[in-house]
C-alpha cells in the first residue's frame, strides 16, 4: 500500500546515537516526569525484569514509543517503557481512537540494553529521527511490507515534532506522521459496509486530530495546504450511485479549496479532481435525459479545464484536465462506459 503520493528521499542518517546522561535529555514540555529524562527507541528493544539477558522479559518496546529513563546500569538503562500508550496529553482530541496494533499495550517499568536510544538532547537526533521514519515509510510502501511498519514511522516522525520543534524538518515529520495515521485509517474504514453510504455522515469519520494541529501549528506552511487536502476526504461521499448530487458537491469542495490554497502543492489536484467530476456530472444528467443540465456541466468543465491550464500550465493536472475537457467536447463519457 502506498501512504502517500508525496514521499521524498529520506534525510541520510548517521549512526544512533546514545544518551549523553539524564540532564541532557531535557524534559518534554507539558509532561511532568519528576526528573526523569525522555526518550524513544529506534529498534526494538525488550524490557527486562533486571538488568541481566537472562532475566525475565516483561514487555517490548517498539520503535517510536516512549519510554522514561530513570537510572543506568552499565549497558543497561532502567525505564519505564511505553509510557505514551492510552496518553491524550499532545492530542486535540481526548476522545481519539486508539490507534495501531500496540494500542493496548501496558506501561511497564524494566530494564533495556542501552542502545538505539534518542531524545531531545541526542545532537542531531532530529535528522536521526527524520530518517529512521523515513526508512520504515519506505519498508511500509513495499509489497509484503514488514507488520507495524507504517505504525513506527508515524510514532518516530511525530516525535521529531514532538523533541525537535524548531527543527526545519518538524514542519514536514508532523505531517507526515498526520498523513500516514490518516491514510491507513482511511483504508481501514473503506472496508466497512457503511463505506459505501452516499452521505458522509452515515459512516465513520476518519480522525482529524493530527491533521488539524499541524494546520493550527503551522499555519501559512505547505503542509498546512496538504493536511487540509486530506482533511476534504471526510466530506466526500462514500459512493455516487449513479446520482450528480455527489459529485457536484465535490465540484464545489475542490473549487474552494483551489481558491484557498492556490499557492499549496495540491492546489492543482484539487482543481483537477473538480475538472473530472464536472465531466461525470455530464454523464449522469445525460443517463438522466436531462440536456439542459448537462449542457452547463459541459460548459463548466471546459472553463475549469481552461482555469486549470491558465493557473498551473506546468503541472501535469492541467493535461490531465484537458483530456477530461476534450472528451466532453467530443460527447465521449466520462464515467460508467465509452463505447459506442
Amino acid at each position: 500500500m502506498r501512504i502517500s503520493s508525496m514521499r521524498c528521499a529520506a534525510v541520510g542518517a548517521g549512526a544512533m546515537l546514545l544518551v549523553a546522561s539524564v540532564a541532557a535529555m531535557g524534559q518534554k514540555k507539558g509532561k511532568d516526569y519528576d526528573g526523569t529524562a525522555i526518550a524513544t527507541v529506534l529498534h526494538d528493544a525488550n524490557v527486562y525484569v533486571a538488568s541481566d539477558a537472562e532475566a525475565q522479559k516483561i514487555s517490548l518496546v517498539t520503535p517510536g514509543h516512549e519510554i522514561q529513563i530513570v537510572e543506568r546500569s552499565g549497558p543497561w538503562v532502567k525505564v519505564f517503557a511505553n509510557t505514551d500508550i492510552n496518553d491524550d496529553a499532545n492530542e486535540d482530541d481526548r476522545n481519539k481512537p486508539e490507534f495501531g496494533e500496540d494500542a493496548n499495550v501496558t506501561p511497564a517499568s524494566g530494564w533495556i540494553r542501552d542502545k538505539g536510544i534518542l531524545g531531545p538532547g541526542t545532537a542531531g537526533g532530529d535528522v536521526i529521527l527524520f530518517g529512521s521514519a523515513a526508512n520504515f515509510e519506505d519498508e511500509a510502501e513495499r509489497p509484503h511490507a514488514p507488520k507495524g511498519a507504517a505504525e513506527e514511522a508515524h510514532l518516530l516522525y511525530k516525535r521529531v515534532a514532538e523533541y525537535f520543534p524548531d527543527s526545519p524538518l518538524a514542519a514536514e515529520a508532523a505531517w507526515r506522521a498526520a498523513d500516514i495515521r490518516w491514510q491507513l485509517d482511511k483504508v481501514d474504514i473503506s472496508t466497512l459496509p457503511s463505506a459505501k453510504e452516499q452521505e458522509a455522515y452515515l459512516r465513520p469519520q476518519i480522525y482529524e486530530g493530527e491533521l488539524k494541529k499541524v494546520m493550527k501549528t503551522y499555519p501559512g506552511s505547505e503542509f498546512a495546504a496538504r493536511a487540509a487536502f486530506d482533511l476534504l476526504d471526510n466530506k466526500m461521499c462514500g459512493d455516487w450511485q449513479g446520482l450528480p448530487k455527489c459529485p457536484e458537491m465535490e465540484t464545489g469542495l475542490y473549487v474552494k479549496y483551489a481558491q484557498q490554497y492556490g499557492d499549496g502543492p495540491k492546489a492543482a489536484e484539487a482543481l483537477y479532481n473538480a475538472v473530472y467530476r464536472q465531466g461525470v456530472v455530464v454523464t449522469m444528467y445525460l443517463v438522466q435525459e436531462d440536456k439542459k443540465r448537462s449542457e452547463e456541466a459541459a460548459k463548466r468543465t471546459q472553463a475549469l479545464a481552461m482555469d486549470l491550464k491558465a493557473r498551473y500550465p506546468k503541472s501535469e493536472f492541467a493535461a490531465r484536465g484537458a483530456s477530461i475537457a476534450f472528451r466532453v467536447s467530443q460527447g465521449i463519457a466520462i464515467y460508467g462506459s465509452d463505447r459506442d
